[in-house]
């Protein structure tokens, strides 16, 4: 799909999100490729939100399938309990090219929504604790705000304990 603009309105996330008519707000920061604080606490830091509401998207290989954990920046993803919330023993990380593959995304900037191969998706529920929450809208510099309820519909996801300190 094509990015109307260099600002990302057109990713596919956006796209749809908008296609669903969900309420959300594109939320634009300046990347720093030199940044060490990793790509969600970046993005918390420069929009001035709390960095447990702004959530990471994270792609696992769950016994040969790949998988979308959404967890909050805060913490980090708890393999065994991702394993366990969709009936599998083993998950590890996936390579980060088969990752970009399958989503259409680049690393950094990998969206839960909108992605190119629709992937069986878990989010932390630690969602539940806010009334919106900052997710990638498909690139480095950009996230997107919309409510829990519609991250979890539009993804398809089971809600489950996910995510470790």
């Amino acid at each position: 799909m094509a990015r109307k603009d260099a600002r990302g309105a057109g990713t596919p996330a956006l796209v749809a999100l908008a296609a669903a008519g969900v309420p959300h707000t594109p939320r634009t920061y300046a990347h720093d490729p030199a940044s060490d604080l990793g790509y969600g606490l970046e993005a918390a830091h420069a929009l001035g939100v709390d960095p447990a509401q702004v959530f990471k998207t994270l792609v696992a290989d769950v016994e040969g399938a790949l998988t979308v954990a959404v967890v909050p920046v805060t913490g980090r993803l708890d393999l065994k309990a991702l394993a366990h919330a969709v009936g599998a023993k083993r998950a590890a990380l996936a390579d980060p090219h088969a990752a970009e593959r399958a989503t259409g995304y680049v690393v950094g900037g990998i969206s839960p929504l909108g992605q190119r191969t629709r992937l069986r998706t878990v989010v932390d529920e630690t969602v539940w604790l806010f009334d919106t929450v900052l997710v990638s809208g498909g690139r480095r510099g950009l996230d997107v705000e919309l409510a829990p309820d519609d991250l979890v519909r539009l993804t398809g996801a089971v809600v489950a304990a996910v995510a470790a300190d």
